[in-house]
């Protein structure tokens, strides 16, 4: 047995001893046959970015090579409403590093990603992974890196309203239990994710909770770790599904909603990333942010009101991103500030720092090199957004960095190391530009930058159009001012898009 396997929790890289990038599909027919898998799961994501189904009931060997080598055909225009009803057959191919054994089904199963492909074989131009897929591609030929990523989902949990040890409200952070109710659920969550192949890196209670109409409300969060732009999608989608089905079983509702009531903590997902060459983070040099860092910060800069069209994607969202809340609205960044879009996290850079040795004095010390800690976060998607759409556009706003003129010095002029909410530092915040404040506001940004997306062919203009059309149906350039006083209205908002994303 190779013992670098023998931690990992996917029972499929156990038995095969590979990781999942090596899978075959000999490997998948060989686990089929020897553990009498009975079914075989086809998913891929709808345009309301929730995973959609197909399911195989396994008759013969030649059937599963069959499912496996050719895929199957499916009715794209009822999944991708860019398509037209006249051409709207699709094949859906899957991709086998991305198969997992299905913890939920009574029946034994395998679920495998697909992807989409057009009748004459071709990768479908628009559908969102690949163009993901342009997008990280065009990244790489013009700087020479490659973009990892990682997402933080943050939920409520909601259940029946139980009086016994009351968190303090809005004061959940990192709470344990009993005082934290769902931290069973959010560990039973983590351990499926993680079982079918995602990176956890680690859960934990947020700070929003409160009680309404007999309900309990309570916000956690599940971070992951950094990995290449493909696989932290399709994990982001893997865990959403795992949680809601999780739930369901429990009996609760959880969603990822950006805001469910006024003057309670949103949910945001917040992306972590960090450009890679030769195995290096090239965000930081001797601890210090380097050239690389700033142009990618100046990118995300550049075009943070035109990427809302893919991570802030409902009117709620715009309920969360309003002024004096942790969630941004000025277009600026920061080391370690929350108010700011852009944030550089503690990064473990203080040279000769010997906390470890420090905590435990029986350890020697020894010199590490932490430098791949080192992400920068942009904090103003929510969990409403397209994930593979929000990559894509994280890796055209990274690479047009780089292609813009005085990117650094454009990344220093938009630094901020206040809070500037406060009125002292009102002259900063007059100075900065705002991200949208609604999806008309996201559209109308998205049709000025589009441009960019649109280089090196990666965002087709199809695509361009039909995100513009989607976001302005929604008519809520003024349904914030319009709706501040009318709670009302505000639930029936919130309840229309209660199971976004």
């Amino acid at each position: 047995m190779n013992h670098s396997f023998a931690l990992n929790p996917n029972p499929l890289v156990q038995f095969l001893q590979k990781p999942t990038k090596d899978f075959t599909k000999s490997d998948i027919m060989k686990y089929v046959v020897e553990k009498k898998v009975e079914m075989i799961n086809f998913r891929y994501p709808g345009a309301d970015g929730r995973l959609k189904t197909l399911n195989f009931i396994i008759n013969d060997l030649d059937y599963l090579d069959n499912i496996l080598s050719s895929g199957e055909r499916i009715d794209g225009s009822s999944l991708l409403p860019f398509l037209d009803a006249g051409s709207s057959d699709l094949y859906v191919i899957p991709r086998l590093r991305t198969a997992f054994v299905n913890p939920f089904s009574t029946i034994p199963a395998l679920d495998i990603l697909c992807s989409y492909y057009t009748k004459d074989g071709e990768p479908l131009d628009s559908s969102p992974e690949y163009t993901m897929h342009k997008a990280h591609e065009a990244l790489r030929k013009v700087t020479g890196m490659e973009l990892e990523v990682m997402g933080e989902l943050e939920y409520y949990a909601i259940s029946e309203r139980e009086d016994l040890f009351l968190a303090t409200d809005q004061r959940g952070y990192h709470e344990s239990s009993p005082f934290n109710k769902f931290d069973e659920f959010r560990c039973e969550a983590l351990r499926l994710i993680a079982m079918t192949g995602g990176l956890v890196k680690y859960g934990h209670s947020e700070v929003g909770n409160f009680a309404l109409d007999n309900l309990m409300y309570e916000q956690n969060e599940i971070e992951f770790l950094p990995t290449n732009m493909a696989d932290a999608a399709d994990q982001l989608m893997i865990a959403k599904w795992i949680m809601r089905t999780l739930a369901y079983q429990y009996g609760i509702s959880i969603t990822f909603a950006p805001k469910i009531t006024t003057g309670k903590a949103g949910s945001g997902m917040h992306v972590h990333t960090r450009l890679q060459k030769d195995g290096k983070n090239m965000y930081v040099a001797n601890g210090t942010l380097t050239e690389a860092a700033h142009k990618a910060i100046a990118g995300f800069l550049t075009l943070a009101p035109s990427l809302t069209a893919f991570g802030n994607t409902n009117p709620t969202s715009y309920l969360r991103l309003v002024p004096h809340q942790e969630a941004p609205t000025n277009i600026c960044w920061g080391d370690r500030n929350r108010s700011v879009l852009v944030r550089v996290p503690l990064g473990w850079s203080t040279k000769g720092s010997n906390m470890f040795c420090h905590a435990n004095p029986l350890e020697k010390y020894e010199e590490k090199d932490y430098s791949l800690k080192q992400t920068i976060e942009f904090r103003c998607p929510d969990g409403s957004a397209d994930v593979y759409l929000l990559m894509a556009g994280l890796a055209v706003a990274a690479r047009h960095g780089f292609e813009m003129e005085n990117a650094v010095q454009y990344a220093k002029d938009r630094y901020v190391n206040v809070n500037i909410f406060h009125d002292e530092h009102k002259a900063i915040q007059e100075r900065l530009d705002h991200l949208p404040a609604s999806c008309v506001e996201s559209a109308e940004r998205l049709s000025q930058q589009r441009d960019i997306y649109e280089k090196h062919d990666v965002f087709t203009p199809r695509l361009i159009d039909g995100l513009i059309a989607k976001l302005k149906q929604h008519n809520d350039k003024d349904l914030r001012s319009q709706i501040k006083d009318n709670p009302e209205k505000i639930m029936e908002l919130v309840n229309t898009f209660f199971h976004c994303g």
